[in-house]
């Protein structure tokens, strides 16, 4: 399943943050790949302990944590702080799939990467390239969003970053482990709890209401893991 959140951040946000990213400094991406994805990546990323990506990051994770659509769609249990990146001068990232598993820095916890997410901090009319393309059960999708908004994506998917052959694509990137682990799963609870809201939107006192939300809260107790 793939989900586009529009404006998670707004415009001011967003240069704000692009202002913080520009000034920051970047370290070879390939520093924090696996041995596969190393070989493919050529990109920049802001170390895990930059002032920067510490300030935005925490940033997400408090918007995230107050946005619906996020929590319906990834149901999360834990949320990897994000990271960043910077592709230009014709920088791209070849065909992966993520790692599995990551720690969670500052703990013994490690986190199962269920869903993949990129909120974009440039907009498409400043760089030329630097698709996000996504192959999956869905078949193969092209990603290039506006600044300030965000794809969630299943973490097992095929993907890959087309070269940025003109000026400068700012991105975060971070993964989500889910309640659900199941992708399918968590495709059959958003749709029904989008069904949900708004029925009880269109027909506020209608009987069935509390039928399908108990539907919804059984399943979740079947499938959920915490």
């Amino acid at each position: 399943m793939l989900v586009h959140i529009p404006a998670l951040f707004a415009p001011d946000e967003v240069r704000e943050a692009r202002a913080l990213l520009e000034a920051a400094d970047w370290h070879d991406g390939r520093a924090t790949a696996g041995h596969r994805a190393a070989l493919v990546k050529r990109n920049l990323q802001l170390p895990l302990d930059h002032d920067v990506a510490r300030q935005l990051g925490a940033r997400i994770l408090d918007r995230l944590g107050t946005t619906p659509l996020f929590i319906a769609a990834t149901l999360p249990l834990r949320v990897l702080p994000p990271r960043f990146n910077r592709y230009e001068g014709g920088g791209d990232y070849g065909a992966h799939v993520d790692s599995a598993i990551f720690p969670l820095p500052g703990t013994a916890e490690r986190v199962r990467s269920d869903v993949s997410s990129t909120l974009f901090f440039s907009d498409p009319q400043d760089y030329d390239g630097g698709e996000l393309v996504i192959s999956d059960t869905f078949g193969e999708r092209r990603v290039k969003l506006a600044a300030g908004d965000m794809i969630a994506y299943p973490g097992t998917s095929l993907h890959h970053v087309t070269p940025v052959t003109r000026g400068t694509r700012y991105a975060a990137f971070f993964w989500t482990q889910s309640l659900v682990r199941a992708d399918e799963r968590r495709r059959l609870l958003f749709d029904l709890d989008t069904a949900i809201q708004a029925l009880g939107s269109d027909h506020p006192d209608h009987a069935s209401l509390d039928t399908l939300t108990g539907v919804y809260h059984n399943l979740m107790r079947q499938w959920s893991e915490t």
